[in-house]
């Protein structure tokens, strides 16, 4: 997938294009379902299916304390892009400039000009241009003057619910790994490089693998979780698409390690299964999120810990192979 952080980058005659605006936090079934549709219209076109999206919620700009935790980074997201079949993004800075572009310069300047649109497709609830003056009904009356088709995509509903970030969202923030999956059509994941920790894992025969505190991605639930360790390679070094993915079993930590109450920061922890000597430090790795296998507690002493450790690992396995 091509991607252009800036219209500029965009080469001159690029396209057609079929293009999908939105966040895409997370790239959801609902946004798969736009991207989907948006892959037939091209088909028929001879177009490209281009997504145009944002380098933050806009929300961070304008309205701040309402804005919410992304599901994905933007690396994240325009890998998720990639294996939705999008052929480009644009990824625009959301910041005064363009909040303030007026509507009719936003479907000019970056979608008519820079990506020669043939069709526009976006939800019922699409708002564009300074102040959100922009609508669906707006867009068609410019797609006529401009000469493109505008797709207005209704919701992707689930349960009776309309399948948004928001539900997702909820659903990781309880811990429902296996529901969040269900919407995303994937396992929820986090990623980001293995750092040095207190090594009290190793100490109680648990080694992990700890992802540093920024790591990017929603972080679910406080408890433990059933997943796998993706080794992406070493960190700062070129990523090869072409070399094979190592991919390991996990029992997966999120929290503070109540026990010993010496965490500041909630973290993710990744004990590899049958692996002994495995050095991923300095590694930058992905963590998929599987099944939930308990909350996190406090126990008293070491070998209640250990004990329980040892139970959740058991149930690891079983949830895995499952």
């Amino acid at each position: 997938m091509i991607v252009f952080r800036a219209p500029g980058e965009v080469p001159a005659q690029f396209g057609p294009s079929v293009v999908v605006i939105g966040k895409f936090d997370g790239v959801h079934s609902g946004h798969r379902a736009v991207i989907d549709r948006a892959r037939v219209t091209a088909a028929e076109a001879g177009a490209r299916v281009v997504a145009v999206t944002f380098d933050r919620n806009p929300l961070s700009l304008l309205r701040p304390e309402l804005c919410p935790d992304p599901l994905s980074s933007v690396d994240q997201k325009l890998t998720q892009l990639a294996d939705a079949g999008v052929d480009a993004t644009l990824v625009l800075r959301f910041d005064e400039s363009l909040a303030s572009l007026e509507p009719r310069a936003f479907v000019e300047h970056l979608l008519v000009d820079a990506l020669g649109v043939v069709t526009v497709m976006v939800g019922d609830d699409f708002r564009f241009g300074r102040g959100g003056a922009g609508t669906p009904a707006l867009l068609e009356e410019l797609g006529a003057e401009y000469g493109f088709a505008v797709d207005v995509v209704g919701d992707v509903q689930g349960g009776g619910r309309r399948v948004s970030s928001s539900w997702v969202r909820d659903l990781l923030s309880a811990g429902d790994v296996e529901g969040a999956a269900r919407l995303l059509g994937r396992p929820h994941a986090v990623q980001g490089e293995v750092v040095h920790g207190l090594k009290r894992g190793r100490e109680l025969g648990f080694p992990t693998a700890n992802l540093e505190p920024d790591a990017e991605g929603f972080i679910p639930a406080d408890g433990v979780y059933g997943g796998w360790l993706i080794d992406i390679g070493p960190s700062g070094g070129e990523v090869d698409a072409a070399a094979p993915v190592t991919r390991y079993p996990a029992a997966i930590s999120v929290g503070t390690n109540p026990t010993f109450d010496d965490v500041e920061r909630r973290q993710v922890e990744a004990y590899v299964l049958d692996e002994t000597g495995l050095d991923l430090y300095g590694h930058r790795v992905q963590i998929q999120f599987t099944d939930r296998i308990r909350g996190m507690v406090a126990f008293e002493g070491i070998e209640k810990l250990i004990a329980q450790m040892t139970d959740d690992v058991a149930r690891v396995r079983t949830a895995l192979r499952a």
